[in-house]
């Protein structure tokens, strides 16, 4: 049984949709592959000029930014061993929007280490990956091969995190993934648990479980792809306890050129960025939002349309975000982006407005 790197790398298959092409067409440079053993390497590289005006502040600046993704180098191993076939892959991700800041003590961090047994009954995958709450949502976004709404000065900009979708933070896991059931497929795990009631006594005495369900189709030409995700976890302390869940879901469908994406997510006791350790308890509020994405791809070039909205009382804000792009391939490893981009953000509680952002984002993507 041969490995399938696709299925092993969620970068590789998120950029190939992104990319809106084949995977074949974008496959990592194999370097070795002999005796049922194979060795290959993949590569991001990304910068935009960014034009942001802060109509809140009045100011404006130019900058030299990475998009959405960071710039990334990724090893996959693959070896098979008699019914089964034994793999892995590492992934390190660097930002260059610190360049001033640290000029040269670039900041790397590895959201991919893990290694993965497939056979007949599916795959298990055991190390660091991106979760399965939200994995689809953001993977599947239009945009992201762009840019999107403002992030840390220093680290990538958000795309439609907390505009649409949270982040599936890439967590400690083992998880099961069943073979293709004729287009359907399922993955849960058990993930490492975050300690959102920081305290005397916080304790997390069972493990996060998240799981996603994908179901892919064509019927009569359109090409359907439909998910629903979700996780749930418990902390609690001494005096607190806090019972965290979410679900994610989305729709796309595609004919003749044309694309329409529909996603969005609820969740109770979850921040509606990231899950992770806290430095206070935080409530049990709900937080929602959805994302309406439209493209359109003629020949080398592809039109994308995009608006999303978070509301979160566990935040205290309401966002909006709205995006207009054009991606031209060059060649199969070469893109060029042209997006702009507007974001607003409210404070629930007091009305008051939080941001008002305009940007303008010119960028090249390299990809191998």
């Amino acid at each position: 049984m041969k490995n399938n790197n696709i299925r092993k790398s969620a970068l590789y298959l998120a950029l190939s949709v992104a990319m809106g092409a084949s995977a074949g067409a974008h496959a990592a440079v194999e370097i070795y592959n002999q005796d049922g053993t194979s060795f290959s390497v993949d590569g991001y590289f990304n910068a935009f000029y960014v034009n942001r005006e802060d109509k809140l502040a009045d100011t404006r600046n130019s900058d030299v930014k990475m998009g959405f993704l960071p710039n990334t180098i990724g090893f996959n191993f693959s070896k098979e061993m008699g019914e089964l076939t034994l793999g892995g892959r590492s992934s390190f991700w660097s930002t260059i929007n610190d360049s001033l800041q640290s000029p040269t003590d670039t900041a790397i961090d590895v959201r991919q280490l893990y290694a993965t047994v497939d056979g007949s009954f599916g795959q298990v995958l055991i190390g660091k990956d991106f979760g399965l709450y939200a994995r689809s949502n953001i993977f599947l976004d239009e945009i992201l091969m762009g840019f999107g709404s403002p992030g840390a000065p220093t680290g990538v900009s958000f795309g439609n995190i907390r505009t649409g979708y949270p982040y599936p933070n890439p967590s400690a896991q083992i998880t099961y993934r069943t073979p293709d059931l004729g287009g359907l497929n399922i993955a849960a795990g058990i993930f490492e648990p975050a300690n959102t009631t920081p305290g005397a006594g916080s304790e997390q005495s069972a493990p996060r479980i998240e799981a996603e369900v994908t179901y892919s189709a064509d019927l009569n030409g359109v090409s359907l792809t439909g998910w629903v995700n979700g996780r749930t976890q418990s902390s609690e302390n001494d005096t607190d306890s806090v019972d965290s869940t979410g679900l994610g879901y989305g729709l796309r469908a595609s004919v003749a050129g044309f694309s329409l994406t529909g996603s969005g997510f609820t969740s109770e006791g979850d921040v509606p960025v990231l899950i992770s350790d806290t430095a206070a308890t935080i409530g049990e509020e709900d937080a929602d939002g959805y994302l309406i994405q439209g493209s359109y791809t003629l020949g080398a070039n592809r039109f994308v349309l995009s608006y999303g909205e978070t509301d979160s009382d566990q935040a205290d804000y309401e966002t909006e975000n709205t995006s207009i792009a054009v991606f031209h391939d060059v060649n199969s490893n070469f893109k060029l982006v042209a997006e702009y981009n507007m974001f607003e953000q409210t404070t629930k509680s007091t009305g008051a407005d939080a941001a008002d952002i305009d940007t303008l984002a010119l960028g090249a993507v390299v990809t191998f």
